[in-house]
């Protein structure tokens, strides 16, 4: 990828790159050579054990940077992204992006630990949460990552990134971008379907309670049939998980607290995929379920009322 001349700053922290996106519900075809000679350099520890979804907490921001800390022990780093844009931002099309992840005292931070298969995972959504990418930057040393973008219509985006400073546990930073233009008007959230068919693929969606309480676990199921309703039998591992889940919930502006990210928890069967979570707060989340149907990432989505 070509270097970026460097542009102005847009908002807090990160962005994205090409990797497993998807706009709206979807799939995208996955690559067979992701993982760059960068990534070979880096320690290839990956955490290998299934969490339940959880909401990253982080510390207050500054005026051009969102500080985090690791939410678990926070004596020990406390990292910010920086992000670097072009002077020209349309809708739909490519923009490159850079993203420098520095400490504190703003010096690079150089070491990264491989988590879930990757070195920095880059979820952006929409504000009206019509729009979603799931995208992997590439690492180009010294803190700096590099990434291309595409951002369908005119409007706010958030950008959650998730990535792990070497000997640290996960950190979570956001941003926003304005994409000029006329923004379209919002969906309407008055109907929320339980199905979904993406090409060849049927999801349908089954919460294990019929009304889903804020701070309570529920169980999301996603059943998964082909076009002639038989249970499928090609699921593999996206990301070395059955199956990934982003939950955002619908408030203006989007803040960490609004995101939770779950993964599948172990099963053998091939006839759903299932998630174990809860959701902080009442209110309108929606949710986008990813699997690997042999060799495609597929990303169906799915609105939800919280009590």
């Amino acid at each position: 990828m070509k270097r970026i001349l460097v542009g102005i700053f847009v908002a807090t922290t990160l962005l994205i790159s090409p990797g497993c996106s998807s706009t709206k519900s979807g799939e995208t075809n996955v690559s067979n050579s992701e993982k760059s000679s960068q990534l070979e350099k880096q320690k290839t520890k990956s955490m290998s054990d299934s969490h339940d979804g959880h909401s990253m907490e982080g510390m207050n921001h500054d005026n051009h940077s969102m500080e985090n800390m690791n939410h678990e022990d926070q004596s020990k780093i406390s990292t910010k992204a920086k992000l670097t844009a072009p002077k020209n931002l349309a809708a739909n099309q490519q923009i490159n992006l850079v993203i420098d992840i520095q400490d504190s005292a703003g010096k690079p931070v150089n070491k990264f630990d491989i988590f879930q298969e990757k070195i920095m995972h880059l979820i952006v959504v929409s504000n009206d949460l019509e729009h979603f990418a799931h995208l992997h930057p590439d690492y180009k040393e010294n803190g700096r990552f590099e990434v291309s973008a595409n951002f369908p219509t005119p409007g706010e985006y958030t950008l959650f990134s998730d990535y792990q400073p070497a000997g640290q546990k996960e950190a979570l930073s956001l941003t926003n971008i304005s994409i000029p233009g006329s923004v379209p008007l919002p969906k309407d959230l008055s109907k929320y379907e339980k199905t979904k068919t993406l090409s060849d693929t049927k999801v349908s969606l089954k919460p294990s309670k019929d009304k889903i309480k804020a701070g309570e676990e529920v169980s999301l199921i996603f059943d998964l049939k082909d076009n002639k309703n038989q249970v499928i039998k090609d699921i593999q591992p996206y990301l070395g998980e059955k199956g990934h889940l982003v939950i955002i919930k619908s408030s203006s502006p989007l803040t960490r607290e609004d995101y939770i990210h779950a993964h599948a928890i172990k099963s053998k069967s091939d006839e759903n995929i299932e998630f174990h979570t809860k959701f902080p707060k009442s209110g309108t989340y929606k949710m986008w379920m990813q699997f690997n149907r042999n060799g495609n990432i597929k990303t169906a989505d799915f609105w939800v009322n919280v009590e």
